[in-house]
């Protein structure tokens, strides 16, 4: 119960509590609970149900859509991290060496991202509350991300907590001293590389309207809603117009009147209206698009291809589908789309605005950003609706994914949330203006662009982070393995050093306490 409640810990750092300082300490309970273990099995139980009571507090408002699969979803990917339990063990337990704690500094941190990147997999739900988002509020440390993405931020927040716990727990100066060095540098990193690095260079600005209109039940008044706010902003020079998920339920390739109705307030704004069609299509199955929309017609539309696990499909429908009954999970599985596409916005001299539009689950993977960048989008676009989970943490976890993807990508972005919260970054996870759950109306903002060529190093390299720390937990495990194997014939040589007259471990573990010995260093 212990680690099962220390996993909740972490939590407290995600918007909404936001207390962002605390991640770089917040795993410091587990982790130690993880060292002190009296074997590696218990150190592994622990891990798990810390990873268990992780899931279940930082996502408990997925309980209207998934109901009582959420505890059985938090403890199964709560085993990911019985691998960290068992790192820790195996690396920091006491007696503490200065070459074992090097070793943990970066081991650790490796095996947790191999965690986060494992549950990252769309299959497996989606890279949801990577604990580098709780960083979401500080450019300096989103710095980290232009190089490395969100990968790099998380590694950086395990590699403090890891160094924290060695500076508590370990009894000699050796150990305690390079943890210390390490933890500074590491918390130096990200805002010595904000400072030294060239800003992304502006080329340009354009204006984007955020139409947000509350929570509106019925469709059709929720469109109105929408058009209103839209028309109220004839006579401002707004250069594209962003609607949220589901702003309509009409298939605008067959419901004339609306699309009439979009292409009339595309004329009176001279603006393109970027809408979220959430219909039964021509084939009978549904599916969300971001359809953009001008004066003349629809310009192009965007599939969603990632859906919303439960929420917009149900996995092994023929196994789980009894969840829809007891909870909001999809009644039928939405139809994905095969392939991301720009879409060709223009600002409103006509001149070209390639937008990377995405629809909400979406703006939670970095590779689907990171795209749309190498693509040429000049802005990332993000249209949402969170009404289900309106008066929980969801809203504001969900709003901060947009700030870091536009640090990774240097790029501006913005999301439009039917009820919100609706917002808007610069192209280094700056702040510029946001409309709260409690408001509906247009938010309208000044977005500062970056050269259409620019790239950061993460979208040059991709995802080299995890990558590197797939390959250290890989050796981890390798090493690992041939140390049970040489300690697994220590108990014969042993018994050959008694019948010597020798003196010898007849444990196996060659260290008081029934823990394993390991070389000083």
């Amino acid at each position: 119960m212990a680690a099962l409640a220390a996993g909740a810990v972490p939590v407290l750092a995600f918007p909404a509590p936001g207390l962002a300082s605390l991640a770089w300490v917040a795993l410091v309970p587990g982790l130690l609970l993880m060292q002190r273990a009296p074997g590696a099995r218990e150190a592994a139980v622990r891990g798990w149900w810390f990873g268990a009571g992780f899931i279940l507090t930082t996502m408990y408002w997925l309980i209207p859509s998934v109901g009582p699969a959420l505890p059985v979803l938090a403890v199964l990917f709560g085993t990911l991290q019985a691998g960290v339990g068992l790192a820790v063990h195996r690396l920091l337990h006491p007696p503490l060496t200065a070459r074992r704690a090097m070793l943990a500094l970066v081991v650790v941190p490796a095996v947790w991202l191999t965690t986060e990147y494992a549950r990252s997999w769309h299959a497996l739900g989606g890279p949801w509350a990577l604990l580098g988002a709780t960083q979401w509020q500080h450019p300096t440390v989103l710095a980290l991300a232009s190089a490395g993405g969100i990968w790099l931020v998380s590694a950086a927040v395990v590699a403090v907590n890891t160094g924290v716990l060695i500076v508590l727990t370990a009894t000699g100066w050796r150990p305690r001293a390079l943890a210390a060095l390490a933890t500074v540098v590491v918390l130096a990193a990200g805002p010595l590389l904000f400072a030294l690095r060239t800003a992304p260079a502006r080329t340009g600005a354009v204006t984007v309207a955020l139409v947000q209109p509350g929570i509106v039940d019925d469709p059709q008044a929720r469109f109105e809603a929408s058009a209103e706010a839209t028309a109220a902003l004839g006579g401002r020079p707004v250069d594209l117009i962003v609607w949220g998920e589901s702003s309509t339920t009409a298939d605008l390739d067959r419901d004339p009147a609306a699309l009439a109705r979009l292409r009339r307030l595309a004329a009176d704004t001279g603006a393109g209206i970027l809408a979220g069609e959430d219909a039964r299509k021509a084939d009978g199955r549904i599916s969300k698009d971001a359809v953009l929309v001008s004066p003349t017609g629809i310009v192009d539309r965007y599939r969603k291809i990632r859906l919303v696990p439960f929420g917009e499909y149900i996995p092994l429908r023929p196994v789980l589908g009894w969840i829809a009954g007891v909870s909001r999970a999809a009644g039928e599985n939405r139809a994905p789309g095969t392939a991301f596409r720009l879409l060709p916005a223009t600002d409103r001299g006509g001149g070209p605005l390639p937008v990377g539009a995405l629809i909400c689950f979406e703006s939670a993977f970095p590779d689907m950003s990171r795209t749309a960048a190498r693509d040429g989008a000049r802005v990332l676009v993000y249209q949402s609706s969170t009404s289900t989970f309106q008066h929980t943490w969801a809203p504001e976890q969900h709003v901060s994914l947009a700030a870091i993807r536009a640090a990774e990508t240097g790029r501006p972005a913005v999301q439009a949330a039917l009820t919100g919260v609706s917002a808007a970054f610069d192209a280094q996870g700056r702040e510029l203006a946001r409309l709260g759950t409690d408001r509906t109306g247009a938010l309208t903002v000044r977005l500062p662009l970056t050269a259409p060529t620019t790239l950061t190093w993460y979208d040059r390299v991709g995802d080299v982070v995890p990558a590197a720390a797939l390959l250290v937990t890989a050796g981890s495990v390798v090493a690992l393995w041939r140390d049970r194997a040489r300690r697994a014939n220590r108990p014969d040589r042993a018994d050959r050093a008694g019948r010597a007259g020798g003196v010898g471990d007849t444990d196996g573990t060659g260290g008081a306490g029934g823990q394993p010995s390991v070389p000083a260093g």
